[in-house]
């Protein structure tokens, strides 16, 4: 099982993307996001990857539903994307994991074909949430960390 944790930023009708520069997704764009790792919260993990992918620092307001996706090898990942504001606008591009960070119109979003979003089904049904007030308190999340 793997969980998958990223930000949607969103500013006057536009969200905050990256273009993949991964070989399985190249060229395509998504939201900024990536692995949890071994003892980070999935809100550290969040605004990491987010900071990392796009060089913004972000603070987290809410979270949508989680999406799961079953791998025709059988492993299930997890998506959990979090609703973000900017605290700090600094926007880098590392040009090999990432090739373009760019503020894109949600209708454009909407409009891009398959082959340009990244998990086009998932990535959508994540805007069609945040535009329907799916929205949920980060208080969902239990700020402990228990070590065993």
């Amino acid at each position: 099982m793997k969980i998958v944790a990223g930000c949607i930023i969103k500013k006057d009708n536009k969200i905050l993307m990256v273009k993949e520069g991964q070989k399985i997704c190249y060229g395509q764009w998504n939201f900024p996001a990536g692995s949890v790792d071994e003892l980070e919260t999935i809100l550290d993990a969040a605004i990491r990857e987010t900071y990392e992918e796009t060089g913004c620092k972000v603070k987290l307001t809410g979270v949508l539903p989680i999406s799961t996706i079953k791998k025709l090898n059988g492993e299930s990942v997890f998506h959990v994307r979090f609703i973000a504001d900017i605290i700090e606008e600094n926007i880098k591009v590392d040009g090999e994991e990432i090739l373009n960070v760019k503020w894109l119109d949600i209708d454009e979003i909407k409009n891009m074909a398959n082959d340009k979003l990244r998990a086009s089904d998932i990535n959508l049904n994540f805007i069609k949430n945040m535009e329907e007030g799916k929205v949920f308190p980060l208080d969902v999340f239990d700020m402990n960390t228990y070590i065993r």
